[in-house]
């Protein structure tokens, strides 16, 4: 080989090196942006009374989300509940003394669903039971971190369901420096670990090339 040869593979290198690089940095940027903007939608979500629907629809994870799923159902804000993704050793009886007198609502008009493993999970299982019901507008209840993917599992799901979303935020972080996320690592790590997740759902139900059929429940 060449010293001409060899300055040429050297170069070459290099600047496949800096496209690369370039290329990455740029990825970066855009990441970063998309998490901050991510972040600022999670904090601002709106959290005033929804208007009615057809149904409500409570992803499990905290008992503040079905404590105010509970509540929208007795304001008459829709005619059911579902709440998606209960463990199956979890009786209704152990969920309905986690809100204050709703033992009536869960005796008359709350329903569990016990499929769902995953959020993609909760919204076949929602799409199964809103088709059942003939359902066309959900009010869809869950943290407000959690919010967006859901949506996006929804809408794939039920493209043709109106979908109201309602936050759901702990009093506690509403008015302290815990959900000023910049402030706290715990916050920052769950924001971003939600992004990633939120950004391969669109990435996921993009490739898809039509919705789940109703019941069949995605696992993992």
């Amino acid at each position: 080989m060449t010293g001409v040869e060899t300055g040429g593979t050297v170069r070459g290198a290099r600047t496949a090196f800096t496209i690369i690089a370039m290329v990455a940095i740029v990825l970066g940027v855009l990441f970063m942006a998309g998490f901050v903007l991510f972040t600022h939608e999670v904090i601002n979500l709106s959290q005033a009374e929804p208007e009615k629907a057809d149904g409500i629809v409570v992803l499990t994870g905290g008992p503040a989300r079905i404590a105010r799923g509970v509540d929208l159902l007795s304001q008459d804000k829709a005619k059911r509940l579902l709440i998606s993704g209960v463990h199956q050793a979890t009786t209704r009886k152990q969920l309905a003394a986690q809100v204050v007198n709703s033992e009536k609502l869960f005796e008359c008009c709350i329903d569990l669903g016990r499929a769902a493993l995953n959020t993609a999970g909760n919204a076949v299982e929602a799409a199964e039971w809103a088709a059942k019901k003939d359902y066309k507008s959900l009010i869809v209840v869950t943290a407000a971190y959690h919010l967006p993917r859901s949506l996006v599992e929804f809408s794939h799901h039920m493209p043709n369901t109106a979908l109201t979303a309602y936050a759901v935020v702990p009093k506690e972080e509403k008015s302290s420096t815990e959900w000023q996320w910049w402030l706290n690592t715990t916050r920052i790590s769950l924001l971003f670990s939600e992004y990633s997740k939120y950004l391969l759902a669109i990435g996921v139900n993009y490739l898809a090339s039509k919705p789940a059929t109703p019941g069949t429940v995605p696992k993992g």
